[in-house]
């Protein structure tokens, strides 16, 4: 079955469903009607519903089954809430401290790539540069001692 068009193929209008039909009894209810808001996801976008319903949410079944990470598991459910038109309740996930990213990078939650492209209070963490740097589990990681800001 083909996806409902949003916009009117010769002049780029918005398409609205007036027509719904019974493939069972042929019965006919015309009338102006509003899709589902899921009916508007790009394809992408319902696979990883799917994937995430599938795994009942459990973000480390879903890198496992995707085969991505957390950072972009996060980043595409952050892009999904803003399909859909949700509001996200604020996310302490961005306000995570330097020592809190260490923790993670220390624990093989995340890899130094990922450390060091997470955000700390809307500012991107760069901690690993510049600073006396030591090795746990084969991951460079900043020795960082000070308070954050």
């Amino acid at each position: 079955m083909a996806k409902i068009l949003d916009q009117c193929p010769v002049c780029q209008s918005r398409m609205e469903i007036t027509q719904l039909s019974c493939t069972s009894c042929e019965t006919v209810v015309v009338g102006r009607f509003e899709p589902n808001r899921f009916s508007k996801l790009p394809q992408e976008s319902i696979a990883f519903l799917e994937a995430f319903v599938r795994n009942r949410g459990n973000v480390k079944e879903m890198e496992r089954d995707l085969g991505i990470s957390y950072w972009v598991i996060r980043r595409k459910i952050d892009e999904l809430i803003a399909e859909l038109g949700l509001e996200a309740k604020p996310d302490n996930e961005t306000r995570l401290t330097r020592r809190e990213i260490l923790e993670r990078l220390k624990n093989g939650e995340i890899t130094a790539d990922e450390a060091g492209n997470v955000y700390i209070g809307g500012r991107a963490f760069s901690g690993l540069a510049g600073r006396d740097l030591q090795t746990i589990n084969g991951q460079a990681i900043g020795a960082y001692t000070q308070s954050d800001p």
